[in-house]
């Protein structure tokens, strides 16, 4: 089962608001990683975990300036958090990721919210 393109930001969510209502908020990053991984995989979604994300300045290229916390099809950058209130430097960092891997959608999930709805922000270049 492979999701439509179209549809797939609205796979991923509803794979993180399960997790979500499974696990609640309150855990560490790494175990809402580690569970959407586990529902990402049985919707047919392809997807790399901490994929390095390079950058490139002038003729420097770091190859290990930042990493993904997921890349679905290689479509969508997918940014987890377990935070108080994402912030705008949160956006920042995804929208970069989006510039340097040229995907043109991204997911910005804060599992530390009282409803995963209002933990997300879904900024697109």
């Amino acid at each position: 089962m492979n999701p439509e393109i179209n549809q797939l930001p609205e796979e991923i969510i509803g794979a993180a608001i399960e997790v979500h209502r499974e696990l609640g908020s309150g855990l560490l990053e790494s175990v809402h990683q580690k569970a959407l991984a586990y529902d990402l995989k049985p919707r047919g979604i392809i997807f790399e975990e901490q994929e390095l994300c390079p950058i490139r300045y002038k003729d420097l290229l770091v190859e290990d300036a930042s990493r993904l916390d997921f890349l679905a099809h290689r479509l969508v950058v997918v940014e987890l958090k377990t935070v108080d209130a994402s912030i705008d430097v949160h956006e920042a960092q995804l929208l970069t990721h989006l510039k340097f891997t040229g995907c043109r959608l991204g997911l910005l999930l804060n599992f530390n919210s009282t409803t995963l709805i209002k933990g997300i922000r879904r900024p697109a270049l």
